[in-house]
């Protein structure tokens, strides 16, 4: 019967909402006729029901991150990632793969997608075993690439808050954009932070290539111009505030890879100046203990570099759940691996997805890309320093 129910919400959001008034923080639509844009909490959604409550004062010993799952694809990754018993599961962009046709900003092609997410059982599972913070990258956001110039962005956060559910006090619903920050666990010595960035809603158009298709010129090149950016003013600023509160181990999430300067595609090093300023950023709050975690990529990878703060920068990038790179490495006889030179592990293009060990005792956090039936195929013990 709850199968239905959902299925009946996805279809009804599918075929009903017609528009999303020009600037709304919600979604507004006749078509949403038993399920109001605003329901009460325990409404059905277009997500699976139930979903896992955050408990702001857990102390979390396990987390997962996961990037690139196409609705389309086999959702069995999704048991696998349950099975692993997480406290917290961080779904870090490309949720679904909806990009949008830009002549209708209903966005029938995204809501599609989403309805085929609020069929997938192993998901529906994994969504009640622990609960599920989530930003957005471009084939959600609703354009591939896609920055601030796509022109359907409002309508897009808005249909973002409807299927998650966010509560009316979720720091999302704060402001523009997707970003956002939780504090979690209420023993000092044991606080985590949270940080979601959102890298599309602000993001300054990128500066194409004049070698399409060359080795670390595939798409981009750096674009010097240093008005460009990545967050955007009012982003820049919260962000400074967020990293300047008292943290034992900070988690900051990028939907586009940060530290990787190998490839030509989407990421930090496409904007230069920000990518400093970041660094600078963090390096200026003193936000110690800090670990990046990206996605994008549809391959798995470790980085590091030295320099940017006390104790250096490490970024894990996880990426796809069920749409990896070996395919179409596999269908172009593809070898190349890209060079580091922030790397520090080999690169895994099969399904992967990442997890966080947390052992406060010894003050050490083991991050591992784990593949499809679990095993590790790299990890990297980062120590931190935390109160007791």
């Amino acid at each position: 019967m709850l199968r239905q129910m959902l299925l009946g919400a996805a279809v009804a959001m599918l075929t009903g909402c017609s528009s999303i008034h020009d600037g709304a923080r919600s979604l507004v639509s006749s078509a949403t006729d038993n399920i109001a844009p605003e329901a009460p909490d325990g409404a059905i959604r277009a997500v699976p029901m139930p979903a896992a409550a955050l408990d702001a004062n857990k102390t979390l010993t396990r987390i997962i991150f996961a990037s690139c799952g196409h609705q389309n694809e086999d959702q069995s990754i999704w048991d696998q990632l349950a099975a692993e018993n997480p406290d917290l599961i961080l779904y870090v962009g490309d949720n679904v793969y909806g990009d949008a046709r830009f002549d209708d900003p209903s966005l029938p092609t995204l809501k599609a997608a989403y309805m085929r997410l609020a069929q997938s059982e192993p998901f529906s599972r994994a969504r009640a075993a622990a609960p599920m913070l989530t930003v957005w990258d471009d084939h959600d956001y609703g354009a591939n690439d896609g920055g601030k110039d796509y022109p359907f962005k409002e309508q897009s956060e808005a249909l973002f808050e409807y299927v998650w559910a966010l509560p009316k006090d979720d720091p999302r619903r704060a402001h523009p954009g997707a970003y956002g920050s939780w504090m979690i666990g209420a023993e000092d010595g044991r606080r985590v932070q949270i940080i979601m960035l959102d890298t599309r809603y602000f993001r300054s158009p990128l500066k194409r290539t004049d070698e399409p298709g060359a080795k670390g010129k595939e798409r981009y090149v750096p674009d010097p111009d240093p008005s460009k950016t990545m967050l955007g003013d009012a982003q820049w600023a919260w962000l400074e505030a967020e990293l300047k509160k008292p943290a034992d181990l900070r988690l900051l999430v990028s939907s586009v890879q940060v530290i990787s300067d190998g490839h030509g595609w989407e990421g930090w090093k496409m904007l230069p100046a920000d990518r400093s300023r970041l660094y600078t950023v963090i390096d200026e709050t003193d936000a110690d203990n800090l670990i990046i975690l990206s996605g994008d990529r549809h391959s798995g990878s470790l980085y590091r570099k030295q320099g940017v703060n006390a104790h250096s920068l490490f970024e894990a990038t996880s990426s796809s759940l069920n749409l990896p790179a070996s395919k179409w490495r596999a269908e172009s006889g593809e070898s190349w691996v890209e060079p580091g030179p922030n790397r520090i592990s080999e690169m895994y293009y099969d399904v992967n997805y990442g997890v966080i060990d947390i052992d406060w005792e010894k003050g050490a956090v083991d991050v591992a890309i784990r593949n499809g039936t679990g095993e590790t195929m790299m990890n990297e013990t980062v120590a931190f320093a935390h109160s007791q």
